[in-house]
C-alpha cells in the first residue's frame, strides 16, 4: 500500500527531527564526560527525574505553557514573514495589563474577572505588538529592530509603574490579583502532580494550538498569511492586501505572547513583578523553530524545552547547570540545520 504523499512527507520531517534530536543529546554527552561526569548516568537521572516522576512530570507542563503560547505567537509571525522578536516585551505588557484588571476589578466574580484579564493579557500584548506594526507597514521599518527596541521600553515603563505607582510596601511586585481571577492548579484534578505550581493555562495553551491550526489551515486568513509570507508579490497579484494582512497578523502575534502571561499572573504567583517573563519570549524563537511552525510541533518542542529547563534541578548534583543550557543550544543548532537537509529531501519526493 502506497502511502499518501503528505503523510509520507509528515513521517520524513518527524524522523529528521527526531534523529536531529538524538545527535544533539550524543554530542552533549562528549561535554558531560568533560565536565566529568557519566552521560547515561546523567541522562538516566534526567529522565527519570522528569518522565518516572508525577512532579517533575507536572514542572516540564509548567515550564512549557508559556513556551507553547508564546511560541505560537513566533510561529504565526513566521508563516507571514514576520520576525516578531517583541515577544518578550508582549508578555511583560500583557503581564501588567492582566495584573491590574485582576487586583483592580475586585468584586466581579470568576466567570467575569478571568475572561477580563485573559482579554487584558491578549490586549496588552496586541498593543504593544502594534506600534512595530504600524511602523511596519507604514514606513517599512524592519520589525527586527522596532521589536527589539520596544522590549527595552517595556521593562522600562512596568518597572517605572511598579516602582512608583503600584508595588506593595517593602516589596518590588504589585499586590495579588483577585481569588476570582486565579487559574486552578493541575494537582486539583491530578493528585500526583501535588505540590507542582502547573496549572490550567496549560489547557488554556493546548486549546490555542487547535485554534492556530484551523485559523491557519481552513480559513482565508490562514491561506492569506501562508501567501504573503511565502511569495509576497504572487500575493500582492492575486489581490491579497499584504499590509492589512501583516498588521492583523502582528496584533495576533502580539496578543499570543501577551497571553503567555498567564501562567504566572493567573495560575501561580499571582501578581506583576519585575523580570516574571525570564526571557520565555526569546526562547519562543527556538520553540517555535523546533517545532517546525506547526502549532501541534510547538507543543513537543517546547516540552521538550520545559523538561530540560527542570532538568538543571534534576541533575545540579552530577553536572553544572551550563550542561543544560549547551544541550538546549545543540537540540536548536542541529534541528535547524536538519530543517536545510529535509526541504531538499522532501522537494525531491515531490518532484
Amino acid at each position: 500500500m502506497k502511502l499518501p504523499l503528505w503523510l509520507k512527507e509528515f513521517f520524513i520531517q518527524v524522523s529528521i527531527t527526531l534523529l536531529s534530536i538524538l545527535i544533539s543529546f550524543i554530542v552533549g554527552a562528549v561535554f558531560i564526560v568533560i565536565a566529568g561526569a557519566n552521560p547515561i548516568e546523567v541522562y538516566l537521572k534526567l529522565f527519570e527525574g522528569i518522565f518516572l516522576n508525577p512532579y517533575g512530570l507536572a514542572q516540564m507542563i509548567f515550564k512549557a505553557t508559556p513556551l507553547i503560547i508564546a511560541g505560537l505567537s513566533i510561529a504565526l509571525g513566521f508563516r507571514a514573514g514576520l520576525f516578531n522578536i517583541g515577544s518578550e516585551g508582549q508578555i511583560i505588557v500583557g503581564g501588567f495589563l492582566c495584573a491590574y484588571v485582576g487586583f483592580t476589578f475586585t468584586n466581579l466574580n470568576s466567570f467575569v474577572l478571568i475572561p477580563l484579564c485573559l482579554i487584558a493579557a491578549f490586549v496588552g500584548g496586541a498593543i504593544w505588538a502594534g506600534i512595530p506594526a504600524i511602523l511596519r507597514v507604514k514606513t517599512g521599518a524592519h520589525e527586527v529592530i522596532t521589536t527589539i527596541m520596544m522590549n527595552f521600553i517595556a521593562m522600562a515603563l512596568t518597572n517605572y509603574f511598579i516602582t512608583y505607582h503600584f508595588h506593595l510596601p517593602e516589596t518590588v511586585h504589585t499586590q495579588s490579583i483577585s481569588s476570582s481571577a486565579f487559574l486552578g492548579r493541575l494537582d486539583h484534578f491530578i493528585t500526583a502532580f501535588k505540590g507542582s505550581p502547573a496549572n490550567m493555562s496549560f489547557v488554556i495553551a493546548i486549546l490555542l494550538c487547535v485554534i492556530c491550526w484551523w485559523v491557519i489551515s481552513k480559513t482565508p486568513y490562514g491561506y492569506e498569511t501562508r501567501a504573503v509570507g511565502f511569495n509576497p508579490n504572487a500575493a500582492k497579484t492575486a489581490g491579497i492586501n499584504i499590509n492589512r494582512n501583516l498588521f492583523t497578523t502582528f496584533l495576533i502575534s502580539g496578543g499570543l505572547s501577551g497571553l503567555a502571561s498567564i501562567n504566572f499572573i493567573m495560575g501561580y504567583k499571582h501578581y506583576f513583578e519585575e523580570g516574571f517573563s525570564q526571557g520565555v519570549g526569546f526562547m519562543a524563537i527556538a520553540v517555535a523553530l523546533v517545532g517546525q511552525n506547526n502549532p501541534f510541533g510547538i507543543i513537543f518542542s517546547a516540552l521538550l524545552f520545559g523538561a530540560l529547563s527542570h532538568g538543571t534541578l534534576v541533575i545540579n548534583a552530577l553536572v553544572p547547570k551550563d550542561i543544560i543550557q549547551i544541550l538546549e543550544a545543540l537540540v536548536i543548532f542541529f534541528v535547524i540545520s536538519s530543517n536545510i537537509f529535509a526541504k531538499k529531501y522532501l522537494s525531491r519526493i515531490r518532484d
